[in-house]
């Protein structure tokens, strides 16, 4: 879950802002700039089709399918063009009925016997075409770069430079010289500390300018962990950030960025809870939108340590140490040193919880469950150090012999960040083949969820979907993903290609929720400063951002308002306002940026 960063206590109102370098216009629309940024214009209607596919592209070699919405009980006809509307395939359709997410009938079409390449093709059934795609085996390799990059726009405490993200530069937010007077001195919430932080740096966690570590702890990981299962390809990628170039991969710089910025919320020796981590830094208030992060006026404010804070900054900073140890083996033992006294801090502090009722100014992140941020926190110090007393405290926890993929795991519920790298990191666990057995069987759930599903996401809820359901399925995938890695068998690579369809377009809704991805993509991700719908001389989010997605609850007024009575995967609105179905996020990104780069790295 994001942080709610549109439950807005003033008017929004239009203050200014300036992007350097960019002429007001978004970046792309008409002529393409040539820029890595740019991006095709996206039509505000595009014409909609009952044939649902992939609008980006699919591997020739990987499963291809698409779902047709029809009232028709028997099978349709198909035929596969290609972009001289040659037909290269054809077939019938299976009828799937009615689909309880969408409130669709439905029909399954798969092309997958064909393995031509190719760009500009479409999908006609019952003499009705899809929007247009590629097959092609390189699909995703710009995605991996761009959901990467989005990190460093979101960087706080640095102007970004517009020469490295064109048509995004600004000023650096939340310095000593904002009028807030930044994060360089930031004092404790009232009552709660008599001392003041420098907490400059970090990335700004969604669309409003807070800091949280419980949400920031997940993020940086999964950087990490893009690193860490693929080094080789890691090294090879370069991403859009000032440090390119140096010894260290473009991933592990940007990582280092949130890095270090969550070692600065550790409360200082001396102090009364010393190692702990403060829950967040943020506004005493919110801001309204658009607002621009040099522009921020309100007094910033450090809320009180929490246990999940500390066990997010142990895990984190333990696999950082174990991944930097190669590149900076002083940063690597500054990160285990952190690590270290953040554990041993959380351990004698285990009821330190942090409410969902603290959420003026910024998203609350309440946690009152942490057996799972422990579980993860000692694995990761186990897989660095080796030492015994992490892997006792692994083999002791419940967690250990739970079943963690019950549900997508997220920010609040991590226990499965620990479970896949115990599986995919070489260590002397005793029961090792055990862990690594119970990743494939919640990546084989995941794979039945798929198959018995219309739409193909590895992801059906009882109770309707949740906030941030695009993120959940992503993670979802991530557990199928580790699967191939640890067995190499061709279903579970198939099995997050078709999951990665239900993102670009193969959906209830028609619509791709990356931006600058398919010909009909969001692009009014809630943030106050890429904000193009209230301002035209704003720019809209980044090519390779993801939106929540289809969020049952409709905690925001507009959707609220317009979405009511709505089915599951109809619950969307690409809307700068509909914070609940259409705000970005670090961990969002994160997931994307993971399994983006995996399939990559697979193709």
């Amino acid at each position: 879950m994001a942080a709610i960063a549109a439950i807005i206590a003033v008017p929004a109102v239009a203050l200014p802002i300036v992007f350097a370098g960019n002429d007001g216009g978004l970046p792309g629309t008409g002529a393409n700039d040539g820029s890595a940024y740019a991006f095709p214009a996206t039509p505000d209607s595009i014409p909609d089709t009952p044939v649902r596919v992939n609008q980006v592209g699919y591997l020739p070699d990987g499963p291809k399918r698409a779902t047709v919405i029809s009232d028709s009980s028997q099978p349709l006809a198909w035929q596969l063009k290609d972009k001289a509307g040659k037909v290269v395939a054809s077939g019938e359709s299976q009828p799937k009925g009615m689909d309880a997410s969408s409130g669709q009938n439905t029909h399954v079409v798969d092309f997958s016997d064909y393995r031509g390449a190719g760009s500009t093709y479409t999908l006609e059934v019952d003499g009705k075409a899809s929007l247009p795609f590629d097959l092609d085996p390189k699909a995703y390799k710009q995605l991996s770069v761009d959901s990467l990059s989005f990190f460093y726009p979101q960087r706080s405490g640095i102007a970004i430079d517009d020469k490295i993200a064109p048509g995004y530069g600004r000023k650096a937010g939340h310095t000593a010289d904002t009028p807030n007077g930044g994060d360089t001195k930031v004092p404790c919430a009232p009552g709660s500390c008599n001392y003041t932080l420098d907490v400059t740096g970090g990335w700004y966690d969604a669309g409003d300018h807070g800091k949280y570590v419980v949400n920031g702890g997940i993020s940086v990981a999964q950087l990490l962990s893009t690193y860490e299962r693929a080094p080789k390809a890691s090294k090879a990628r370069e991403l859009r950030l000032p440090e390119q170039g140096g010894k260290t991969p473009d991933v592990l710089d940007e990582a280092r960025w949130e890095l270090d910025f969550l070692m600065k919320m550790q409360v200082p020796d001396g102090e009364k809870l010393a190692g702990m981590a403060h829950h967040k830094i943020h506004d005493v208030a919110w801001t309204g939108l658009p607002m621009d992060p040099a522009a921020d006026p309100q007094q910033r404010q450090l809320k009180p340590p929490s246990t999940a804070a500390t066990l997010n900054l142990a895990a984190a900073a333990a696999q950082g140490a174990r991944v930097f140890a190669e590149y900076d083996k002083a940063y690597s033992a500054k990160l285990l040193a952190s690590a270290k006294k953040a554990y041993t801090a959380a351990k004698a502090n285990p009821g330190l919880m942090a409410s969902d009722a603290d959420g003026v100014g910024g998203g609350a992140y309440g946690d009152w469950n942490v057996s799972d941020e422990f579980y993860w926190a000692a694995a990761e110090l186990y897989l660095t150090t080796g030492d015994k007393q992490y892997s006792t405290d692994v083999t002791s926890s419940p967690v250990h012999k739970a079943d963690v993929f019950d549900r997508a795991f997220d920010w609040q519920n991590t226990a499965a960040l620990g479970r896949l790298d115990l599986a995919t990191v070489d260590s002397k666990l005793a029961d090792r083949d055990k862990v690594r057995q119970s990743v494939v069987a919640g990546a084989d759930r995941y794979l039945k969820v798929i198959a018995d599903q219309a739409y193909g996401q590895p992801y059906a809820p009882s109770n309707g979907y949740d906030w941030a359901s695009n993120a959940q399925i992503l993670n979802n995938l991530a557990v199928v993903a580790t699967a191939f890695d640890l067995t190499g068998k061709q279903q579970y690579r198939d099995g997050v290609l078709s999951g990665m369809d239900y993102l670009f377009g193969r959906n209830a809704l028609n619509q791709s929720y990356v931006t600058g991805y398919g010909e009909k993509a969001s692009k009014n991700q809630h943030s106050r400063w890429y904000a193009h719908q209230l301002d035209p001389k704003l720019p809209n989010p980044p090519r390779g951002t993801l939106a929540g997605g289809p969020n049952s609850q409709l905690q925001d007024e507009v959707a609220s308002a317009a979405l009511k009575g709505c089915k599951p995967q109809l619950c969307y609105m690409d809307d700068i306002k509909s914070w609940s179905t259409n705000e970005l996020t670090i961990n969002w990104n994160s997931a994307l940026a993971y399994v983006s780069s995996f399939v990559a790295d697979n193709s």
